[in-house]
């Protein structure tokens, strides 16, 4: 079984902002998949918390990852995070082992 490094990002969007965060996230969800490395990137909300949002995603590799964070797509929504979230992502990496 490959080794597939897990990634789960959470973002929560500021108290009237919601719609807002939610296209800017939505905005990364395309140009993602498309890069190398992606195996699946799913974007979340929450049932009862709708400004609460969740990247569920795989990737090949800790390099192509990287590569993602550099990517002009997610820099772009760096410079958004101040005016539409409450604080930048929580971002935990993970190994699938089974």
């Amino acid at each position: 079984m490959a080794e597939l490094l897990t990634v789960v990002a959470e973002f929560q969007a500021k108290e009237g902002k919601e719609t807002e965060a939610r296209a800017a996230l939505l905005a990364l969800v395309e140009p993602t998949r498309a890069e190398n490395g992606c195996v699946q990137y799913d974007l979340h909300t929450m049932n009862d918390r709708p400004g609460h949002f969740l990247f569920y995603e795989l990737w090949n590799s800790r390099a192509e990852l990287d590569r993602h964070a550099a990517s002009a797509h997610l820099t772009m929504l760096g410079a958004k995070i101040p005016n539409l979230f409450v604080a930048p992502p929580r971002v935990d990496l993970f190994t699938r082992i089974a």
